[in-house]
């Protein structure tokens, strides 16, 4: 079971246990100051919208263009902004560190 590294809004690191299958948005969401993930991850609403720790970006496959889209036009947008339901678990993101962007 891979342990990420969750920095919330408050800027508090916690550790959270996720499945090696699914999506990121899950255990996100599920945490008690996580993700709102209003559209359940169907990459039409940016509330699951994380920042990928620079060590880390590379490690993930590039987004596809409707998630670089709709990340784009937010305020809170930066180089390393992920939708968290489009990033795959997976065994090999065991120590994947995020940061929960800012709700617009």
């Amino acid at each position: 079971m891979p342990v990420l590294r969750v920095i919330n809004r408050d800027g508090v690191e916690q550790e959270v246990n996720a499945p090696v299958s699914g999506v990121l948005m899950e255990p996100l969401r599920d945490m008690d100051d996580g993700v709102t993930a209003i559209c359940g991850g169907m990459c039409s609403c940016a509330t699951c919208h994380v920042y990928v720790d620079e060590a880390w970006q590379a490690k993930l496959p590039a987004p596809m263009s409707d998630e670089t889209d709709m990340l784009k036009d937010l305020v809170s947008y930066k180089p390393n902004s992920r939708l968290s339901c489009q990033v795959q678990l997976s065994a090999a993101l065991d120590g994947l560190r995020v940061t929960i962007a800012p709700e617009e």
